[in-house]
């Protein structure tokens, strides 16, 4: 018995481009028929071009193309006749919706972590220096890191050794016109500690909140001579938003001038008044000046620096 011969197969070609008409090279192509031994999957060359062979007759085809970045494209149904040579027209590609997968680390998540480096900042390993940033990188504080930030420098125990150091030598000099004594000493010790309290959570945390400020110095450590030493001086004048951008300190400025005026409620009368609030306001601005300064020429040296956790 003689079988009749096979049909002659059919072959589809295309060419992918974008919906410009740009040709989109290494495209996937895949080609599905009713029987999963259809199933083919072959690449467009250089040039954007396919060529799929051997396909049967009289059987229902769909061509599926992809690419990254782009939307698929499938045919309609191709039902072909024997020996067909069908070019497939207006195969384009349009640019589709990218789903990248990232690991998101949150802003907040960073802004704790430089925080609890800034934590660890010592001066010859000793003397606190939490708010200077070394990371150019920059996070803006949230309002809790801002007040925790203030409450660990104004607590810590260095910092009250100083205020008792400063205290002693108010006492020796006589001023305040405080009594002498150790009466004497622990008034002019609460007066510093308490200067320095307020002055600190004033101006490093409630007004920043308020105001949206960054009360940290960021340190430049590259350029001019004289561009980091005007980028010292302004700091008590220009700090950075939370936005980053360049603000006016209020910040710095008021809680100098609040903590001042809070100040004459504890100070001897004959002490109080406005010559009290500006006199220890020009002083601590005074000395963030010449603080920012040694920062930026000398302290980066001495200071110990926490590492950011990952």
């Amino acid at each position: 018995m003689i079988s009749s011969p096979e049909p002659q197969t059919a072959v589809v070609t295309g060419t992918v481009t974008d919906a410009d008409g740009a040709i989109i090279p290494g495209a996937t192509v895949t080609l599905d028929g009713p029987d999963p031994s259809e199933h083919r999957v072959v690449a467009a060359n250089e040039s954007g071009f396919f060529e799929l062979k051997g396909m049967h007759p009289a059987v229902s085809y769909h061509v599926t193309v992809n690419a990254k970045g782009f939307s698929d494209w499938t045919s309609p149904a191709l039902v072909l006749t024997p020996g067909q040579q069908l070019d497939l027209p207006g195969v384009k590609l349009i640019v589709g919706v990218v789903e990248t997968s990232v690991t998101a680390v949150f802003a907040e998540q960073v802004a704790m972590e430089q925080v609890k480096a800034e934590e660890k900042q010592r001066v010859f390993g000793v003397i606190p220096n939490f708010y200077v940033v070394y990371d150019h990188n920059f996070v803006p504080l949230t309002t809790k890191l801002k007040y925790q930030l203030a409450f660990r420098a104004s607590t810590d125990v260095v910092s009250i050794a100083g205020a008792a150091i400063l205290a002693g030598a108010e006492q020796a000099a006589n001023t305040p016109d405080y009594v002498q004594g150790a009466k004497g000493f622990g008034q002019r010790f609460g007066a510093v500690y308490t200067d320095a309290f307020t002055n600190i959570m004033i101006g490093g945390a409630i007004l920043p909140s308020l105001l949206h400020q960054d009360p940290r110095y960021f340190y430049q450590g590259e350029g001019t001579k004289k561009s980091r030493a005007m980028h010292a001086i302004s700091s008590p004048f220009i700090c950075k938003g939370d936005n980053g951008k360049p603000q006016i300190n209020f910040s710095s400025i008021g809680g100098d001038l609040s903590s001042g005026a809070i100040s004459n409620l504890y100070y001897p009368q004959s002490n109080r008044g406005a010559n009290l609030v500006f006199g220890n306001a020009l002083i601590s601005t005074g000395g963030r000046v010449l603080n920012a300064l040694a920062q930026e020429f000398i302290l980066h040296r001495f200071t110990t620096r926490g590492k950011k956790e990952n």
